[in-house]
């Protein structure tokens, strides 16, 4: 095995999973599973590699481990594409490339490209929710109306999945961008000049 590759690969995975995926989601058990996954595929395929078997069965290795998911909780899409990720980089850390500098480019090119796709500046307006109205509509442009209203946003895409004139009720998945969304900072900032100018001068 390269330890070039072997270093790479580890640090790759700690700041895909310390600097970039618990920092956005603050998920431990996700992020240890990640680590886990990566380093047990390293060391699998790294053993495939210098074993006297096929290239097939490494890559039917890669295929029964991407379709494990973790049972204990769900998982987002971008969170399975975290974890894909970190399983796809273990593999390319325990083959061997010619020329041997490809697979290491691979990794880093996988933590950048994760790195930039889920950055928060990138859509960070976009929101994904069901709700449940307490009102049977069943007419598309009121209830876009409602949409915008109640959530005081910007209506990109909402698909009815029920409506309940027994119970006067509404389910609906909604997609949609915030009109104004004030960093966290700016609001903290807000806050304390409010709470400055309340205080009595002394």
């Amino acid at each position: 095995m390269n330890l070039l590759s072997l270093g790479i690969d580890l640090v790759a995975i700690i700041v895909l999973a310390f600097g970039v995926y618990f920092q956005r989601y603050r998920r431990r058990e996700v992020m240890v599973a990640m680590i886990g996954l990566n380093v047990g595929v390293l060391a699998v395929s790294t053993a495939l590699t210098g074993a006297s078997v096929g290239l097939g069965l490494g890559l039917g290795l890669f295929g029964v481990l991407s379709i494990i998911r973790l049972r204990s909780s769900e998982l987002s899409h971008a969170e399975v594409a975290y974890y894909f990720v970190s399983l796809a980089m273990g593999l390319l850390a325990g083959l061997t490339f010619d020329p041997t500098w490809l697979g290491q480019t691979l990794i880093a090119l996988l933590v950048a490209v994760m790195f930039l796709a889920d950055h928060p500046a990138l859509f960070g307006g976009y929101r994904h929710q069901v709700l449940t109205l307490d009102r049977a509509i069943t007419d598309e442009m009121e209830l876009r109306t409602e949409l915008s209203t109640l959530l005081g946003a910007e209506i990109k895409q909402f698909t009815i999945q029920r409506v309940d004139q027994v119970r006067d009720t509404t389910v609906v998945d909604v997609r949609y961008r915030v009109r104004t969304a004030t960093p966290l900072a700016a609001e903290s900032a807000t806050d304390d000049e409010r709470v400055g100018a309340s205080s009595p001068a002394h």
